[in-house]
């Protein structure tokens, strides 16, 4: 069962200015889906906690712990959300319908 989309258990660590992490936001709220941002230093080696959490530094990092996923890289990030909560809303949508 999809996670209710007011469920703030998603999280997703960016860098202001950063393209990928755009990408990856806008990827989030075109599904009107809440997450939380974490803003992250510039300089890698100041990325401790999203080492701690993804095992990397680079960014944008999305966790959503609603299916204990963890994932970097945009194109991945926006794949997983369009899967995962995009079919879920068409599903919605479909009962809705049927009402």
């Amino acid at each position: 069962m999809p996670a209710p989309r007011s469920s703030m258990s998603r999280t997703l660590y960016q860098l202001d200015g950063c393209p990928y992490c755009e990408y990856a936001a806008d990827a989030l709220d075109a599904l009107d889906l809440d997450y939380e941002t974490v803003w992250v230093e510039a300089m890698h080696s100041d990325r401790d906690e999203v080492r701690r959490v993804s095992g990397q530094r680079g960014v944008p990092v999305l966790v959503d712990e609603t299916f204990g996923v963890t994932m970097a890289e945009s194109e991945n990030i926006v794949s997983y959300v369009e899967t995962t909560y995009a079919e879920s809303e068409n599903a919605l949508a479909d009962v809705e319908l049927a009402v």
